[in-house]
């Protein structure tokens, strides 16, 4: 095609880091006024990808090219100079700072002072554009998993990118949520921007597409248009084998109460109220699937369970005992295991070994005085990375070079391993690729079938109720119903989660 045509050109890009090759050798064009879907499984390389067009890495070997002029990235600034934007998985926010900060923050300006005034009301406009209500004064550290993440897709938005790089936007997104994005996509595609969307998802990569790449170990396997494929097929070239996409879900025996929420009451990080009366009980040998869209007391349910945030007012019962307010190490005690949604700001601690966070449970099991066992603790961390296939190259490795997916089973096999009576699970596939998602749930059904009993709070409808055998439905800090799984409609769900219809426990 005419080489007009392409608005990024990336040839033989070659990014290695210490034990792995992240991108061997690919080729990616991206034309002017289409959606470019890039697939991949978790350690793919397409995020790698994406950072060295966005100037956060720098390639060991390539050529880019923007609007047919060699170019070369020393840092972000210079790819936003050419109007290149990207929304993160992992977000690049300064906590400590609020929205409007967080959107302007190394913009370009002929004022000494940003005008804040001004600012807010054209934030205030996107906010409203995308259906995304967020508080321009609010600070990011008060802000939920979602509420951050729309932070991210207006700070792309409000610069006015002409490339925008999306790595799984929709992840923390209501059904409605992300139709309003892919609208607003298809505007910026009918106005010749570019995009590249990168997602998990492969029903909404076949819905806004137009052309699609597959990434498997760090190679292009297939770039194709949407109309000469299909979801199974994609899902073969990402993993290399069929994928199930609906597990299969045995009858299992409900034994007794494990944990019991009594008109639970609690503050969110604002100091204000966030759970509202929360009652509801896990039995040995369920599911119970929490629902509800991003930001509507789902964290703080979790934080209340695991000892994490106070409740002002009510009770929280861990195997008969009451655990109201103690500390974390007080539910860990009693044989709870924890999926936090933040992987890695709460789940792991980034700079430490992979050994490090394999054992962050366990360190008094392998304490000798004021020595580790360093042996015996890194035969346990090597056995329990073996049973969960956490792919690393070394378990001596920062923590940090391991890809998403890695990283949600090396937390998956770090509870797991304590053999817990009740699992917390808040967002255990957000942003994982089918593979990774496939095996988690079935490790959660593995869980279930064991006997114990699985909290499940997630914002994906469908794993909701593929998992759930009764699912709670949340609304701005209430429980506006509670229904068997297997007897669900989308409908009531959809109406309790926009708080229009309350349904008896």
């Amino acid at each position: 095609m005419d080489a007009q045509q392409w608005v990024v050109e990336m040839k033989g890009i070659v990014k290695t880091f210490p034990g792995v090759i992240a991108n061997d050798n690919i080729t990616f064009q991206l034309r002017r006024g289409e959606i470019h879907a890039l697939l991949g499984e978790n350690g793919a390389g397409k995020t790698t990808l994406m950072n060295v067009l966005y100037g956060l890495y720098r390639p060991d070997k390539g050529e880019i090219r923007v609007n047919g002029k060699p170019v070369s990235f020393g840092s972000p600034q210079d790819a936003i100079a050419l109007r290149i934007g990207m929304i993160h998985q992992h977000f690049m926010l300064v906590q400590a700072m609020d929205v409007l900060e967080n959107i302007v923050l190394g913009l370009k300006s002929n004022k000494v002072v940003v005008d804040k005034v001004s600012a807010a009301k054209r934030i205030s406009e996107l906010s409203g554009t995308y259906g995304m209500k967020v508080d321009p004064h609010s600070y990011i550290w008060q802000l939920s998993v979602g509420e951050q993440q729309r932070v991210e897709i207006l700070k792309a938005v409000y610069r006015e990118a002409e490339i925008l790089i999306l790595d799984e936007p929709t992840a923390v997104l209501t059904p409605s949520e992300a139709k309003d994005l892919f609208r607003i996509l298809h505007k910026m595609k009918e106005e010749g921007k570019s995009i590249v969307y990168i997602s998990h998802k492969l029903d909404e990569v076949m819905e806004i597409s137009d052309r699609i790449s597959v990434l498997r170990q760090g190679e292009v396997v297939s770039d194709i248009p949407k109309a000469e494929t299909s979801k199974l097929e994609l899902a073969r070239m990402m993993v290399g084998r069929d994928v199930v996409f609906r597990l299969s879900k045995s009858s299992t025996k409900i034994g007794q109460p494990i944990l019991e929420v009594s008109e639970v009451y609690a503050l969110n990080d604002r100091k204000v109220n966030a759970l509202n009366k929360v009652s509801f009980l896990v039995r040995e040998g369920e599911i119970l699937g929490v629902a509800g869209v991003s930001g509507n007391g789902q964290r703080e349910l979790a934080d209340i369970i695991m000892g994490i945030r106070k409740v002002t007012s009510g009770r929280v019962t861990i195997c008969g005992v009451d655990v109201t307010n103690d500390s974390p190490r007080a539910r860990a005690e009693l044989g709870v295991g924890f999926i936090p949604e933040d992987r890695v700001g709460v789940g792991l601690v980034m700079r430490l070994p992979i050994l490090n966070n394999a054992i962050m449970k366990r360190y008094r099991d392998f304490s000798r005085g004021p020595l580790l066992d360093y042996n015996a603790a890194s035969e346990y961390a090597a056995r329990i990375i073996k049973e969960f296939d956490v792919k690393t190259p070394d378990m001596h490795y920062p923590t940090k070079t391991l890809s998403g997916g890695n990283l949600q089973k090396l937390i998956l096999a770090r509870e797991l391993a304590m053999g817990p009576r009740l699992l917390v699970a808040s967002q255990p596939t957000r942003g994982l690729d089918v593979g990774a998602t496939e095996e988690i749930r079935s490790k959660l059904l593995e869980e279930r079938s064991s006997g114990r009993g699985v909290l499940l709070i997630s914002e994906d409808l469908d794993e909701i109720l593929s998992l759930s055998d009764r699912i709670a439905v949340m609304f701005e800090g209430e429980i506006m119903g509670i229904v068997e799984a297997e007897n669900a409609r989308l409908e009531d769900i959809g109406m309790m989660m926009a708080g229009s219809k309350r349904m008896g426990a």
